[in-house]
């Protein structure tokens, strides 16, 4: 039966509203009570895993998710001619959600209800991952390696998410630690999305702001997959900040940066968090990339001194090759072979509980020069920031605090 959408559940809804609508929906479709009621899963086959994905494949921030799959994809094939996990092949549904809550929502319904996945892999963003959390811990359904720092995902501790990156928080104290701690800056304005996402990295720095006895001098905002951003540069700039950290997407942070520069005839550092797109930032902004930054959470995707890395460019010449080669496709591909390492590692039947056990109990996986660590309360693999400027080329910063 086709799931009605005015059913769903609502991303802001509470917890017993959201249980009523489970038990709607359970007595409407027969699907989904089966992929709530097994405590393995019907994806595991004799032959196939199939894994299931929601993200931005169209809109303003289609190369995230286009990106993220590609990372995911040649990680894949990669195993997949090798065997697999244990002779099974694993296969990747990618739905469209547009970087909007709502269709991530009935992609994740669908994902468990008609095409019946082992987990959730690579979403991309805070507030689609935010929108369907609800979903995935009443159905006991593993959320792994989302594309997002988000500190919702990490407190409280949640059983089925688990994270590959480091936080946002992270993030923002690395960079915190740069413009303050090392270049001596006092006049710190942020510039950030008005959802989810651009509220925890708003929090971030001003936490990391606040570790040094300081506050942020002006903020401004703009609105999710749009270019609006003129209210946000008029609301930043009448403080006079020394620096601008921004936490938004490459299309509207980029024209923040442009128009500030042609505009405002202001050239400071603009500081963005990894979600930005790396490459794809430098690309729209041209030649106004100078005194751009953006903190990082994978390894320079052009390193050929990590065999991970190196295996992973080899992999996209053979399987992506059309698609980039980026710290967000790296993302992908990290994720995509931790969980090819854990499965294989599950001892007995692949279930979903035994796979968050193993997790745990192994505690450790080198993926090749690149190792990730979790425990029974912790879920995050990686925790190393470090930065980067983009203009002329891609390069890291030296001699900061946060290798």
């Amino acid at each position: 039966m086709t799931l009605d959408p005015k059913i769903l559940p609502a991303p802001a809804c509470s917890a017993h509203r959201l249980l009523l609508l489970v038990a709607i929906l359970l007595g409407f479709c027969p699907g989904l009570a089966t992929a709530a009621a097994s405590p393995g899963n019907p994806s595991v086959r004799p032959s196939s895993i199939i894994l299931g994905q929601s993200c931005a494949l169209s809109g303003p921030t289609r190369n995230h998710g286009l990106e993220m799959r590609a990372g995911l994809l040649a990680a894949f094939a990669h195993i997949n001619e090798r065997g697999g996990v244990k002779g099974r092949s694993i296969h990747l549904v990618s739905l469209d959600d547009g970087y909007e809550p709502d269709k991530a929502v009935k992609n994740t319904i669908r994902l468990i209800t008609e095409e019946g996945v082992f987990l959730l892999i690579g979403e991309v963003g805070t507030p689609t991952s935010k929108a369907v959390i609800p979903i995935v811990e009443e159905f006991e359904i593993p959320f792994f390696a989302p594309f997002t720092g988000a500190e919702l995902l990490r407190e409280p501790f949640r059983r089925y998410v688990i994270n590959v990156r480091a936080s946002y928080y992270q993030e923002m104290e690395a960079l915190a630690a740069y413009l303050i701690d090392q270049q001596r800056l006092q006049r710190i304005a942020c510039f950030y999305q008005n959802d989810s996402y651009g509220l925890t990295g708003l929090k971030g720095i001003e936490l990391a702001l606040a570790r040094r006895g300081m506050e942020l001098v002006s903020k401004g905002a703009y609105e999710r997959n749009t270019l609006a951003v003129m209210g946000g540069i008029r609301d930043i700039y009448r403080a006079d900040p020394q620096a601008v950290v921004m936490v938004g997407a490459y299309p509207a942070c980029a024209e923040f940066i442009k128009l500030s520069k042609v505009k405002m005839n202001r050239d400071l550092p603009f500081c963005n968090i990894s979600f930005v797109g790396t490459e794809s930032l430098k690309k729209v902004l041209g030649a106004y990339g100078e005194n751009v930054i953006v903190s990082q959470v994978v390894p320079h995707p052009l390193s050929n001194d990590i065999s991970l890395v190196r295996e992973f460019q080899e992999s996209m010449s053979v399987y992506q090759h059309d698609a980039p080669i980026s710290f967000i496709s790296l993302e992908g591909y990290i994720a995509g072979k931790l969980f090819a390492q854990i499965a294989a590692t599950v001892p007995g039947e692949l279930t979903r509980e035994a796979f968050i056990s193993t997790m745990q109990e192994v505690g450790s996986f080198d993926l090749g020069g690149i190792t990730l660590h979790f425990g029974p309360g912790d879920h995050q693999g990686m925790d190393s920031v470090f930065l980067t400027t983009i203009f002329p080329e891609i390069v890291k910063i030296e001699n900061n605090n946060h290798p």
